[in-house]
């Protein structure tokens, strides 16, 4: 599991004055690669890359000046790929408690150099918990 935090900023904003959906979409990607970096520790993975993005659900508005939260826990792993859930929570200005403003599934899938320098596809070797 891990976590990540990004403030909305004026730039981040889409014309009807809510955060612009490709931005929040990077930013989970972020915390998929977060995540999986922690899990593949102890391997000889060099690292991961995104394969798909999937069930990106959009459920409520993000606003300049807010705190987007993200989780992202390992929730299944393949030979080579690892699947990530991603929740963003919005952390606002006021008294009222955290909202979930969007979630996805993100694979990723590990990766190593070969003997050319080439990235290639990584066994991992690793399991969910």
């Amino acid at each position: 599991m891990a976590h990540y935090s990004q403030l909305v900023m004026p730039d981040h904003i889409n014309t009807v004055g809510t955060l612009f959906g490709g931005q929040m979409v990077s930013w989970m990607d972020i915390a998929a690669a977060k995540t999986v970096f922690r899990f593949l520790k102890g391997s000889k993975a060099w690292g991961a890359v995104t394969r798909a993005i999937d069930k990106v659900e959009f459920k409520e508005p993000v606003y300049a000046g807010e705190w987007v939260n993200f989780v992202g826990e390992v929730i299944a792993t393949g030979t080579t790929s690892i699947t990530v859930k991603v929740d963003a929570h919005v952390e606002g200005n006021d008294e009222t408690s955290m909202r979930l403003a969007c979630s996805a599934t993100i694979t990723m899938v590990a990766v190593i150099k070969d003997k050319k320098g080439n990235f290639i596809k990584f066994k991992h070797g690793k399991q969910v918990d």
